[in-house]
């Protein structure tokens, strides 16, 4: 009701405009087809005895740090066939559609069946889309990845990386010191991916320890 009180203010108001404005009589007819229009309008679709709530976003954004994709090309390469449906997929995952993220990337690997690249970043995507756990779908990507390149930190480092934002801690681990393992000396990605693991390791005792003191 309340919504129509204001309505029949506004409407007082607006005629009261009119009068002080000392507008011509030609528009005053005018004036009031609008402001009949505009009432109808509101009788017919308002619906003032909904509660208000806060306007909520329509997609969930991931963030894709640029060093994060640095990492990526420095790790897998850049400016091939493969690498441009990861790009595609980033852009996917900046708007919030995880789904497409995946779908892209998922006609990229049936487009190119052979690219690790490509099933590793489809692992990746699928675990964001099943709400960052590693779903039997993930692993089955991240497994054909492993099947196609079995001597490459890439596909275990990504596989890792989506244990930890599932919170297996032990499992990532693991991931990653095979990822170290097969990266060779002297590779600069070699040491971050060292770096990574040496700082799991510290939050995985940290725990621990936290634990331990709270018994």
């Amino acid at each position: 009701m309340s919504g129509f009180v204001a309505l029949a203010v506004i409407g007082a108001l607006a005629f009261g405009a009119m009068v002080l404005l000392r507008l011509p009589r030609m528009l005053w007819s005018f004036a009031g087809a609008a402001l009949f229009l505009g009432a109808a309008g509101y009788a017919w679709q308002a619906r003032p005895a909904l509660a208000a709530a806060p306007a909520r976003p329509a997609a969930d954004p991931v963030a894709v740090e640029p060093e994060a994709v640095m990492f990526r090309e420095r790790l897998m390469g850049r400016f091939t066939a493969d690498t441009a449906y990861l790009v595609a997929s980033d852009a996917m995952l900046r708007a919030g559609d995880r789904r497409a993220a995946a779908r892209v990337v998922l006609g990229g690997a049936r487009a190119i069946p052979c690219s690790y690249i490509l099933w590793t970043q489809l692992g990746s995507n699928l675990a964001l889309l099943d709400g960052n756990q590693m779903s039997p779908a993930a692993k089955l990507a991240f497994g054909r990845a492993f099947q196609l390149a079995p001597e490459h930190p890439a596909p275990p480092y990504y596989a890792g990386l989506a244990y930890i934002r599932a919170g297996d801690l032990p499992a990532a681990r693991r991931l990653w010191l095979r990822a170290v393992s097969l990266s060779p000396e002297g590779a600069d990605y070699r040491r971050s991916i060292a770096t990574r693991l040496l700082l799991l390791d510290r939050y995985m005792a940290a725990m621990e320890q936290g634990g331990l003191q709270s018994r």
